[in-house]
Order: C-alpha cells, then sequence, then structure tokens
C-alpha cells in the first residue's frame, strides 16, 4: 500500500473543496471496496479524505410521497429500516442478496454505487487491464472470462458490474444526487453509470471534485408484486452470475406496469425500456415473460467461457417475472429458488 495522506470532511462543501485541490484524492466512507483495492496496489490515491461522520445518514420521505436516502446509509441499515421493507421490498432484498453482514453492516449507499468491478484481472495488477492502466489491453477477452458480461461490452472491457442495490434501484427508476464544485445535480440512477466503450477505466458520470450525496426513490414502490433473484456459485457471499429485479402493477391477471433490471451480465445494471413495453397491456404469461427475456437480451454477445450465460439470464428473468406476478418474492433468508 502506498503513502497517503488523510484528511475529515467537515461538511459537503469542505469534502468537495478537499476533492478538487487534490485530483488524486479519494473519498472513504465505510471503505470495504476502496481499502481492499488499496492493498492490492489497483488505487493508489494520493489522499483519503473521511467523510463518514458527514450528517447524511437519514431516510427522509419527500414532498412528492418518494424517499430520499443519504450516501451514508448502512446497507444493514437500509433493508431494515421500516419504510424500505414497507413500500420498496425490492430493494430491501437486493441489498440482503449482496455481501456479508458484517460489510453490509460498514457499506455506505453512496460506495455501493460507487465500487469497482470484482473482474479477476482488475485486481492483479501483473496482468494488462485497461480499466487500470488505459489502453494496455483486456486480459479477460481471451482469458478466463466465465463470469464476464454478455451485453454491452466492448473491444477494450468485458467486466461486469458488482452492485446488487444497484439493479433494484434501476428496476425502481431511482435518483441519483451529487454535489460538486458547480453546485447540486441529479441525474437518473441508469444514467450513472456507463458502458465502457473505449474508456472502461471511467466506470460513472460523476464530474471531477463531485460526489454522491443522497439516492431519491419515487412514490411508487411496487411492494406487492416483486422478486429480486441471484443465481450464483454458492449461495452467499458470492457475485451474481445472474440477477434480475422485476417489478409488476397487475390489475386481474393483466400487466399494466412492468420493471425488468438485469445485474451480472453488463458493466452497469442492464434495463431494456422496449422490453418493459412489451409487457404491459399483456397477460402475466410465462410466455409473455419468455418474450421481455429475448428483447432483454437482444445483442448478446459471449466469449469463450460464459456462453451459458444466455441461456441461464433468459430462464432466470421468466423466473423472476413468474415469482412477482403471483406475489411470492425470493426470500433471501431462504435462498433456495422459489
Amino acid at each position: 500500500m502506498n503513502n497517503f495522506q488523510y484528511s475529515r470532511a467537515a461538511d459537503v462543501a469542505d469534502a468537495i473543496r478537499l476533492l478538487t485541490a487534490d485530483p488524486g484524492a479519494k473519498l472513504i466512507a465505510g471503505g470495504t471496496n476502496l481499502i481492499d483495492l488499496m492493498k492490492e496496489n489497483v488505487e493508489r490515491p494520493s489522499r483519503l479524505i473521511d467523510i463518514s461522520r458527514l450528517p447524511l445518514r437519514n431516510v427522509e420521505e419527500t414532498d412528492d410521497g418518494g424517499l430520499r436516502i443519504g450516501a451514508l446509509v448502512p446497507n444493514s441499515d437500509l433493508a431494515y429500516h421500516p419504510l424500505i421493507e414497507q413500500r420498496y421490498p425490492l430493494l430491501a432484498s437486493a441489498v440482503l442478496a449482496g455481501a456479508s453482514a458484517q460489510l453490509r453492516n460498514m457499506a455506505s449507499v453512496g460506495g455501493n454505487l460507487m465500487q469497482r468491478t470484482r473482474c479477476g484481472y482488475f485486481y492483479d495488477t501483473a496482468t494488462p487491464c485497461n480499466k487500470r492502466s488505459p489502453g494496455s489491453g483486456c486480459s479477460a477477452i481471451h482469458g478466463l472470462n466465465r463470469n464476464h458480461a454478455i451485453l454491452g461490452t466492448s473491444a477494450s472491457c468485458i467486466a461486469t458490474n458488482p452492485s446488487d442495490m444497484s439493479v433494484a434501484l434501476a428496476a425502481l427508476g431511482a435518483l441519483v444526487h451529487m454535489a460538486g464544485p458547480s453546485g447540486a445535480r441529479t441525474t437518473a440512477l441508469t444514467d450513472f453509470h456507463r458502458l465502457p466503450g473505449d474508456t472502461p477505466h471511467i466506470d460513472t458520470n460523476l464530474g471531477a471534485g463531485e460526489m454522491i450525496t443522497a439516492v431519491e426513490l419515487p412514490p411508487h414502490g411496487f411492494s406487492h408484486n416483486y422478486s429480486y433473484l441471484k443465481v450464483r456459485d454458492r449461495l452467499s457471499y458470492a457475485f451474481a452470475l445472474v440477477s434480475v429485479a422485476a417489478a409488476l402493477e397487475l390489475d386481474g391477471n393483466t400487466i399494466s406496469e412492468a420493471r425488468v433490471a438485469l445485474g451480472g451480465v453488463a458493466h452497469k445494471p442492464w434495463r431494456s425500456l422496449e422490453a418493459e413495453s412489451a409487457l404491459r397491456g399483456q397477460p402475466a404469461t410465462a410466455d409473455q415473460f419468455s418474450r421481455a427475456a429475448d428483447l432483454l437480451l437482444q445483442g448478446a454477445s459471449t466469449s469463450s467461457h460464459n456462453g451459458f450465460k444466455i441461456e441461464l439470464a433468459r430462464r432466470t428473468i421468466v423466473r423472476t417475472l413468474t415469482q412477482a406476478a403471483s406475489a411470492t418474492p425470493q426470500s433471501q433468508a431462504h435462498k433456495k429458488i422459489a
């Protein structure tokens, strides 16, 4: 681990000032991802700016009936918050599907959105990686790529985003609030993360000197017909091969609103407005869910070891939508697939 300076931000404005003054600085809250990356010499910040004591830990109702979640709310507090459990159980379920209880106690909402890929080559500084060293090459493309992306890939990178929380937030239509040298701004969660293109080292659209201050949920939380299903190599403490967040609004057996987002398959949470539109007005049947899966997966391309992911994703989409339609969401306490 390299030497670095340490500063504790007094408030948001101070954190932004410190970030702007030192382009090599990194913010630290729970540190559950950043410290690991520093130990592996993947991240080598010149300064750590401690924001853990800033007043960004509240979950508050918005004027329109939604919720505003402070960037420093711990994952565990979020999952078990009464308003999240009651009104946005899809988000609670996704959070509980991720990491371990100990990590969820430390990890923050903002940090979860900022965590970097778990691609083994990204962590291995002895191998070329365009995310670590732009222009050096992608070792995964011709290497061991069983866990890698099948959607939105490029010739520069096939890594996946590891977040479970972000998949549910994408399906729910969440907004990300940021503050920076030019003031405050807001973007859709679906626009916050980036596809790799030829700049895979840039994970998000967060600007220089900016930080996440909150995540906002819209009023509609799909609290009845929802499910989050995560398929992985073992039942706990493993990243997704494929995950699906599904939320439906039903009128009898007819779908009046649909949201579907995928994790484990792309550089960002993957959502298809075309697939969701195709479900609206249709009966909640396996045939319709299969059609939506085809739309979600159109354009998918595989590497030498991850071809199984297309069929796995298709089946997982259908299963998750079926769970949502029948109001039998996947349990994160008893992980056997319902």
